[in-house]
């Protein structure tokens, strides 16, 4: 006995599931792919934060003997600028898995705590859309609005918008690509190939 259908009723419905399940693939990829690409952006623009910053050290006032003070300033932007390379470098090879991001958050955070700290008023935070900048801190007592789902903005040391440009594209792509993978039907379809959320830079 065939275990094919044979009505034609049940091969059209077979072939719609099969055009569906292709379809829905199709998108979830393109949102994958989208996801990775905008990362290699974002890898770019911190990558020029991290030349930006090593430049910084190596024209800094050299002493020899290095004097503490010298030392004790140095040492923790050196420091903070070791690991996020460290971690930048880990997680270009896997930019999807959720931890890895946010590591290389983490780490990101303390080297714009240790640049500030060393250069309190080289600081500048540009809008996600990198139109508007201002110097920081904001004017005393002032709140900044966020948008929905918006991350806070990023005091980079590099006065540049490209890296909080490249950020902001990044996490709505994540953003997308999340929704996508957890609507129904197209979640069967994430189940079924194992694809995983992603994490946005915070």
């Amino acid at each position: 006995m065939s275990v094919l259908p044979e009505s034609l009723a049940s091969w059209i419905v077979i072939a719609v599931l099969l055009f569906w399940f292709v379809g829905a693939y199709n998108r979830l990829v393109r949102l994958r792919a989208a996801v990775l690409q905008s990362y290699a952006t974002l890898d770019a623009a911190l990558g020029r934060q991290l030349d930006f910053v090593q430049a910084s050290i190596s024209a800094a006032p050299q002493q020899d003997p290095p004097s503490q003070e010298l030392l004790s300033s140095i040492a923790p932007l050196q420091a903070a600028t070791t690991q996020l390379a460290t971690l930048l470098g880990a997680t270009r090879l896997h930019p999807l898995d959720a931890g890895g991001m946010a590591a290389l958050g983490t780490a990101l955070q303390v080297l714009i705590s240790a640049w500030q700290r060393q250069h309190p008023d080289a600081v500048t935070v540009f809008d996600a859309d990198g139109t508007l900048s201002r110097p920081v801190p904001a004017q005393p007592g002032a709140v900044a609005v966020a948008t929905p789902n918006a991350a806070e903005p990023i005091a980079w040391p590099e006065p540049s918008a490209a890296a909080e440009i490249a950020r902001s594209q990044f996490n709505l792509a994540v953003r997308n690509y999340n929704e996508a993978i957890v609507q129904f039907p197209a979640l069967l379809v994430a189940w079924a190939v194992r694809l995983r959320p992603a994490a946005p830079l915070r």
